[in-house]
Order: C-alpha cells, then structure tokens, then sequence
C-alpha cells in the first residue's frame, strides 16, 4: 500500500498507527496529541477537510460522518491495506465481531502479533518473500488467514537472514496476545480466535461499519 508522510498521517488521525510514529521524536513534537487536544495558540478549523480527513484540532466537534471517517481511517492504516481491499474486507465481514477477527488473524498480522518483525509492513514482507510457513507449507499471501489450531513457523532457511537473526534477543521478554502462543523461538500457534479489545488501538469497528452503510 502506498502512503503519504507517516509522522503526518499519524498527526492527522492522533494515533501511533505506524511503527515510526512510536517514537520519541513523535512524541517531543507534540505529533502525538490524542483527539480534542488543541494547541493553545491554535484557532478554529473545519472539522472535515475534502478528501484528507479530520483536522486534529477539531476532533472533540466532528461530525458522525467525520468520526466514522477517522476510525475507519485509523483501522485502515493500522492493518496496511489499501481503501479498495479495505472496503472489500468491511463489505464481507459485516458484524463488528468478525470484521475484527478477520483482520487480527492475517497471517501477516499474526507474524506482527507473534513479534517476529517490528512492524506489519515488515511482516508482510516476510510473508511475501516466502519466509513463513503454516502448518508447514509455505505462505506468500499476506491475506491468509489463520485458524485456531493452525502451527506458524519460520522457514529453517529463512532464520538467518537479518529480520530475525536476534530474534532469541527480541523475544526475551515478549508476549504474544492471548489468542497466540509461541512455545519456542520461530514457532506459533493459534490458540483461538482473537477477542475484540485485543488490539494496541481501540478501533471502534461499529463506526467503520457504519461509515461504508453510508456510500
């Protein structure tokens, strides 16, 4: 998926939804306003700007629409897909519940969740190049998505390369969510389906729903 500015994308929806934005210099730059924070000096802006979503310093006033538009934008960007893919996702998946799972279970997802890679773009790479295996057959679609009893691993071939040479590093004190164990370095497992609240933001996946009701 392509995409503009990171630090300003991150800005302009008031959430680490990026790797980098979880940074000091993120947080320093007051990049990291939650919504309705307004910088003293600031004056009023419209809420919706055409095409480029809410402004963060009028969040507190928005509209429905507006509101919708900035979660379902937050959950686009947080799982990397692209608006088509991301609409075609909400459209056959249309409970809040299963909208969710279908996200979380990606198995470029469950490669992040597992923390053998620092970002879902990273993980989708992985994915892509061939490094992961389910059930031990290979998997290159990043929109596969796993079940509960599925087996994930790094291909033996694969975990020399530099994205997960330190892994036994990285891991040490890592936990993966409950729906995922990890019982050795290089192997997953899914223990169930993830339950709604497990992810780092908290999406409102009702208002997603309802801002593709509208178009």
């Amino acid at each position: 998926m392509k995409i503009g500015p990171k630090y300003k994308i991150c800005r302009r929806l008031g959430e680490r939804v990026f790797a980098k934005c979880q940074t000091t210099k993120f947080s320093i730059s007051g990049s990291a306003r939650r919504p309705g924070q307004v910088r003293k000096s600031a004056a009023p802006k419209t809420a919706v700007r055409p095409g480029g979503g809410p402004r963060p310093a009028s969040r507190r006033n928005l509209s429905e629409y507006g509101s919708q538009l900035l979660e379902k934008q937050k959950a686009r960007y947080t799982y990397g897909l692209g608006e088509r893919q991301f609409a075609s996702q909400v459209k056959r998946y249309r409970g809040e519940v299963a909208l969710y799972q279908s996200l979380e279970t990606r198995i470029d997802n469950a490669v992040f969740r597992l923390g053998w890679a620092p970002s879902r773009a990273a993980a989708r790479q992985a994915v892509t190049h061939g490094h992961i295996l389910v059930n031990g057959r290979r998997v290159s679609t990043p929109s596969y998505s796993v079940r509960p009893g599925d087996k994930i691993s790094l291909r033996p071939s694969s975990r020399e390369r530099p994205l997960f040479r330190d892994l036994d590093e990285r891991l040490k004190d890592y936990q993966p969510p409950a729906w995922l164990a990890a019982p050795a370095i290089g192997e997953g497992e899914v223990l169930a389906s993830p339950a709604v609240g497990e992810s780092e933001l908290n999406l409102n996946f009702g208002a997603i729903i309802g801002f593709y009701s509208r178009v």
